[in-house]
């Protein structure tokens, strides 16, 4: 093989490796960003444990495809970048999608969370979600208030007793 044939099946192999480890990831259309938005884009999405790369969108298809992913070609045109979230499955999304309101330029193309692909409208959907951690919190809450409804009601039985 021929050194540049074997630079891109190293790269398609690292793509693979980071797919199957990341959480989800999310891909957008990133033609018309300046560098100055660009760096901070990345540096937002260092703060929240995501990879933000650009890579010719042939070998993400081909490392998608031999991952048995299920993707239309079409959606892999153009100006793109990837967005590997590893921690919580939602923070790519949720940055981007707070970047494309200052930024419309940039658009939702797809993405995968899991082993499923999300069209650019179920991407849309989960980047208004919360973090992980603000999830947890509310179920907290929620799961904490029944407790808290009978701990006050059997205080106030013990403080009328002794009255």
């Amino acid at each position: 093989m021929s050194a540049r044939k074997d630079s891109k099946v190293a790269l398609v192999a690292e793509i693979k490796e980071k797919l199957q480890k990341a959480k989800s990831m999310i891909v957008v259309n990133y033609a018309g960003t300046t560098v100055d938005k660009d760096t901070q884009l990345r540096n937002d999405f260092r703060k929240e444990n995501v990879e933000y790369h650009v890579y010719k969108n042939r070998l993400v298809l081909r490392a998608l495809k031999e991952l048995g992913y299920d993707i239309d070609e079409k959606l892999l045109e153009g100006t793109n970048s990837f967005a590997l979230s590893y921690d919580d499955e939602v923070a790519g999304a949720r940055i981007l999608n707070s970047f494309i309101k200052d930024n419309p330029n940039m658009q939702f193309v797809f993405g995968t969370l899991g082993n499923e692909v999300l069209s650019k409208e179920k991407v849309e959907t989960i980047a208004k979600l919360p973090s992980k951690q603000a999830l947890i919190g509310q179920l907290l809450s929620v799961l904490n208030g029944p407790i808290r409804g009978v701990c006050v009601a059997l205080n106030a039985i013990a403080e009328k007793g002794q009255n």
